[in-house]
């Protein structure tokens, strides 16, 4: 298990106040003094294949993987042929710097990016055809992305998407072949939606894990979340989510069941917060030492 870290500790891409002033060299130079080994993109990085590339290898760091919006979710208007043509710019950018997977994430009537929009207000699926139609749309689409670029479609389960609770993980995972299907277990997304224990849902689901985002929660600032109707972005802005080891998840076990499974692919630190509150340099070092402890007593190197 190598550990990365998304740039979100340093800049919002979805809330460009937050961190919009920070240059992606101090990004890049803080996360490998604190030892990581790669980044996910964000809208900062350079947007050509080898231009990317030439940018972290600067640094000496590994393209991790990089977010993809996808629409499959909206039947009735974008077909899966769209989403295989509106990909290839970015498939081939990540193809280009050696990613395995793609963090493919449901935009498609979601609510995560509108900050006046309660979670509650989330797109929901009917009925079971509807359901049975996104999975069949997500195969081919994995199905291609394997064929094509050599690259697995980790499904990023979000707070404001169609896949956002315990039950909606469960019904995409039963839905989708896993030959071309991955999940993208998020632990602070798991909690948030429902999964009072993260490890309990990893673990039903961990051979289907492809990339895993760790990000810790402040179950304090998530029930009020829940409870005053905040939308996703306005429990960003509270403090809902921070690095592992400064919440409540038990980290421990999960990167222990990941372990049991043989995972060998990427943890990644990934917390949503405002760096003025706290700071990126810190806050990431936190993370990197806490998920770092875990590794090392799992490989008997401690």
């Amino acid at each position: 298990m190598r550990i990365g870290v998304n740039p979100l500790s340093w800049m919002n891409d979805d809330l460009p106040s937050l961190g919009g002033e920070t240059p992606l060299e101090t990004a890049l130079a803080e996360g490998k003094a604190i030892g990581y080994a790669g980044f996910e993109i964000g809208n900062k990085f350079p947007q050509e294949g080898p231009a990317l590339k030439a940018k972290l290898d600067e640094y000496g760091l590994a393209c991790v993987s990089g977010w993809y919006s996808g629409e499959l979710a909206n039947l009735a208007q974008v077909s899966v042929e769209d989403e295989i043509q509106r990909c290839h710019a970015h498939m081939d950018k990540l193809r280009f710097n050696d990613c395995k997977v793609v963090v493919y994430g449901e935009v498609a009537g979601s609510v995560q990016g509108r900050i006046d929009t309660p979670l509650d207000r989330r797109p929901r699926f009917a009925n079971d055809a509807q359901w049975h139609a996104y999975a069949e749309r997500l195969n081919r689409f994995g199905a291609h992305l394997k064929s094509s670029y050599g690259i697995t479609l980790a499904y990023h389960h979000h707070m404001g998407a169609y896949v956002e609770s315990p039950d909606d993980i469960d019904r995409l995972m039963a839905l989708t072949d896993p030959a071309c299907v991955g999940l993208l277990f998020d632990t602070g997304h798991a909690y948030f939606g429902g999964a009072a224990d993260p490890n309990a849902l990893l673990a039903r689901h961990v051979q289907r894990v492809v990339h895993v985002h760790c990000k810790d929660v402040r179950p304090a600032l998530i029930a009020k979340a829940r409870n005053d109707g905040w939308s996703f972005l306005a429990g960003v802005l509270a403090g809902t989510f921070t690095v592992p080891g400064d919440g409540v998840i038990d980290y421990d076990a999960v990167l222990s069941t990941l372990h049991r499974a043989g995972y060998a692919g990427w943890l990644v630190v990934e917390a949503e917060q405002d760096p003025a509150v706290a700071p990126s340099y810190a806050y990431a070092k936190k993370g990197f030492n806490t998920l770092k402890r875990i590794v090392r007593n799992l490989d008997g190197l401690s």
